[in-house]
Formats: structure tokens, C-alpha cells, sequence
């Protein structure tokens, strides 16, 4: 068997999809499990839509997902060039091989004939489908038209998916299709067969909105007298409601959830459980996915896109981090939310409480963002907790902390068990008016821990603070 070469050709209009990227990642697992090429190539032909924002957003999105390639763009490679719109050239002549075999002609129909013959189709209720008004006449390249390849009128086009199995489509379903348009361009189907043909693809696996392409590239390959690659058509990605995955649905876009807070490795990890299974096995380290991804393992059903089971995926893989790393890793979300955090020990104090209580780095900055700011009094706890009641409470503790040497941990439990013994109340009564003092509300990490991270100068201007507010 040849060595696998595969490719992961986006359209350069909007950012890289989640769908995209688990093709994307796909195609990588099986270069790299079985010592093949992986290609990027990008399909810019949409001129009004594609732009270079775009294509540098997916190439961004492609190395944080850590989805390198051996050809490509930015670092080319024996096939070049890897832009579409720079390959004019190569369709141009391999449309004209096919007109001077036969195997495609110049169709001169205007767009407004075609626009009538498309409404009439309307209104009788049936598909419209290119007459052939063109098929047998005379080759005049002074005339504008485009080029249409010919589809063989009887008989079916088969083959054998390697997720979805035999698969045929009888070609009285299809048309005479445009393959060439007036200005050069290709359309879709022939300029992606060429260019697997050029590139050398042998295995083009992609998702299974293409399975209605297929028939009308494998008659292409033909006509043109190459080789059939392999194809494999990977099943959609849904959204809860059973419908294709969109912006209803939450975030769809790869930097999306690097911008969230999501580790690229919790990313690629989830998307790769969305049609693929290796037993019950949920983690996968990158090399374990190198060494267990077969493409016989993807399955044919939809993938179900669930935003909390990517969460807890996401945290899995924030607790397996050192306390070094994860606040390495924290520390960009801090300082984007304009926070004044720093690549310290409070850092690693306040992930180190993170670790179990938020599932991504922008959780970590929403939720604890009162260790670097003033904290934000949320008015219900202030009014429950903030009162003359508990204000002996808040200033005993006060003066106990502004007393200790050193805020260890064994001292800070003595004084606030010490502080409830002496009024005879349970220690969440002493706990609770500290944590809104500190804090801003009633859920927090340990009352120690919050201590400790904030220090002494700052937890004693936040209870003076506190006791100034209370009657």
C-alpha cells in the first residue's frame, strides 16, 4: 500500500469550524500513525468571502491545536503553490484536456436562459437539472462560456467508504455540472480533483456533507485517467437539538476556547471522542491517540456536541497540571482581563485552589478575581452576613490576624476556632461575615487559603473595610 497522504483544505471565510478541526485532526492521526503526509492546502476560490484574516485565523487555530503539516503555505513543499487561486493555470489545462477528449464541453447558456429553465422547474414541483443544451455543440473558445464536464447518462458510480461503507449514486441523479467558470475559476468538485490529483492524495477523508460530491469526483478521476484515492466521509458534528452545529448552539470556532480557557490538548482530546471510541477510554494523551486512532474506528452515526462533557474534559486535564505549569498556562488570562497578576507564588496559590473548583482559565479569572481586585460586595450576602450582630466576629478575627507573625496555617485555625469557641457558635458563623468581607460572597476556597493568598496588608484593609460598613 502506498504511504497515506491526506489533506485538510478549508475555505478561507470565517475561522476554523469545530467540525473543521476534528476533520482536520482525523486526517492528522492517520499521517502520523502511519508515517504518511499531512497537507494543508487552502480552497480560496470564494473571492468575495475568503480573506487573509481568515486564512491566518485557521493556520493560528492549527497550531494551537498542535496539528502540524508537511506541506503547506506558510512552509510549502514538493507540490506547490498550496492557494487555490494560485493554481489557476493547472485547472485551465486539465479542463481543456477533458473538452478536447470529449469528456467536457463549453456550454454558452447565458445565466438568465438558465434563471427560466430553473423557474419553470419550480413550478412544475421537480429538481432542475442542465438539460444538456450544449453537449454536442462545436468548441468556440471567443464565445464567453464556461465548462461542463459530462456525466455518462446510464449506469452508477460506486464505492467503498471506509466509514460508511458501499456507497453508489446512479448518475440520471446527476448533471452536467459546471466545472470551469467563464473567469477561470473552478468550481468545488474539479478544483479539489485536480488538486488531489497534483498533490498526490490518496486518502481524502472529510465530512459527510461531501458524500453527494463523491460520484461526480470519482467520474472526474476517471475522465482524467488518475487513480481513485480511498474515501473516508466522517459523520457530522450536532448540536443537542439534532441539528447542525451553529452559533445557536454556543461557541463553534477553535480560538473561541483557547480564548475561553481551554488547554488545546482538552480540545483535540474531545473532539476526537466525537465519532471515534478506543473501548470506554476517555483521556488520551497525543501519543496515545498516535498509537490507538484507526479510521475503521470512526463511526458512521453523528456526534452530539455536548459544551459540559468538553468542560469536564478541559478539567480533567487542568488537574494532571503541575502547579508550576498551570499557573504558566493561567497567567495570559489574568493579565487579559487586566488583572495584576504575576508568575509567582500567590499565582500558584490561587490555581492551586482553582485546580478542583473551575473547569477553564476564564473560570479561573471570573471566579477569583477578587485575590488581584477589590471585591465586588454581592448585596444579598452583605445584608445576611455584614451586620452588628457579626461585627464583633469580623473585628476579633481582625485583630487576631494583625497579631500573628505569620499567617500559617495551624495559626489561622486556631484563631477562628478560638473565635467560636469564645462565642459559642459553630465555625461557619465566624467563617461566613470573613469570606463577604474578603471575598464579596458566600462561596470561596478556604477561609485559610483565601488568608494566606491575599496576605496580611490586604485581608486587614478588606475587614477594616467591612467593619466600616457595618451599622
Amino acid at each position: 500500500m502506498a504511504t497515506p497522504r491526506v489533506r485538510f483544505a478549508p475555505s478561507p471565510t470565517g475561522y476554523l469550524h469545530i467540525g473543521g478541526a476534528r476533520t482536520a485532526l482525523f486526517n492528522w492521526l492517520w499521517a502520523r500513525r502511519t508515517g504518511g503526509k499531512f497537507v494543508l492546502r487552502i480552497e480560496d476560490t470564494d473571492r468575495e468571502r475568503s480573506t487573509q484574516q481568515a486564512v491566518e485565523a485557521i493556520i493560528e487555530a492549527m497550531k494551537w491545536l498542535g496539528l502540524d503539516w508537511d506541506e503547506g503555505p506558510d512552509i510549502g513543499g514538493p507540490h506547490p503553490p498550496y492557494f487555490q487561486t494560485q493554481r489557476l493555470d493547472l485547472y485551465k489545462r486539465h479542463a481543456e484536456k477533458l473538452v478536447a477528449e470529449g469528456k467536457a464541453y463549453a456550454c454558452y447558456c447565458t445565466r438568465e436562459e438558465l434563471d427560466v429553465q430553473r423557474k419553470k422547474a419550480e413550478t412544475e414541483k421537480r429538481q432542475f437539472r442542465y438539460p444538456g443544451t450544449c453537449r454536442n455543440k462545436p468548441y468556440d473558445p471567443s464565445k464567453p462560456h464556461v465548462i461542463r464536464f459530462r456525466v455518462p447518462e446510464v449506469g452508477a458510480t460506486s464505492w467503498n467508504d471506509l466509514v460508511k461503507g458501499v456507497i453508489s449514486t446512479p448518475h440520471d441523479t446527476l448533471q452536467d455540472e459546471v466545472i470551469l467558470r467563464g473567469d477561470g475559476m473552478p468550481l468545488y468538485n474539479f478544483g479539489a480533483v485536480v488538486d488531489d490529483i497534483t498533490m498526490e492524495i490518496n486518502l481524502v477523508g472529510r465530512g459527510d456533507d461531501h458524500v453527494n460530491n463523491t460520484a461526480r469526483q470519482i467520474l472526474m478521476y476517471q475522465a482524467l485517467g488518475y487513480p481513485v484515492p480511498t474515501f473516508a466521509h466522517f459523520p457530522m458534528i450536532l448540536g443537542a437539538d439534532k441539528a447542525r452545529l451553529s452559533k445557536r448552539h454556543g461557541a463553534t470556532s477553535v480560538t473561541a476556547y483557547r480564548d475561553m480557557g481551554y488547554l488545546p490538548e482538552a480540545v483535540v482530546n474531545y473532539l476526537v471522542r466525537l465519532g471515534w471510541s478506543h473501548g470506554d477510554q476517555e483521556l488520551f494523551t497525543r501519543d496515545e491517540l498516535i498509537q490507538k486512532f484507526d479510521l475503521k474506528d470512526v463511526g458512521a452515526t453523528a456526534g452530539v456536541f455536548n459544551p459540559e462533557k468538553m468542560a469536564w474534559v478541559n478539567h480533567e486535564w487542568l488537574k494532571k497540571l503541575p502547579d508550576d505549569e498551570l499557573a504558566r498556562k493561567a497567567l495570559p488570562y489574568f493579565r487579559a482581563a487586566e488583572l495584576p497578576a504575576e508568575d509567582d507564588a500567590k499565582l500558584r496559590h490561587v490555581c492551586a485552589v482553582a485546580r478542583e473548583r473551575a473547569k477553564t482559565f476564564g473560570e479561573y479569572v471570573q471566579q477569583f478575581r477578587y485575590f488581584y481586585a477589590p471585591p465586588q460586595l454581592d448585596p444579598k450576602a452583605k445584608d445576611k452576613f455584614l451586620t452588628a450582630e457579626t461585627k464583633p466576629v469580623l473585628q476579633a478575627i481582625r485583630d487576631g490576624i494583625a497579631a500573628l507573625p505569620a499567617l500559617e496555617t495551624a495559626a489561622l485555625e486556631k484563631l477562628f476556632h478560638g473565635t467560636a469557641e469564645a462565642r459559642g457558635v459553630g465555625l461557619g458563623k465566624v467563617a461566613q461575615p470573613v469570606r463577604v468581607a474578603l471575598t464579596g460572597g458566600t462561596a470561596s476556597p478556604g477561609m485559610y487559603d483565601v488568608v494566606q493568598i491575599l496576605g496580611k496588608d490586604e485581608t486587614l484593609k478588606r475587614l477594616d473595610d467591612a467593619l466600616r460598613l457595618v451599622p
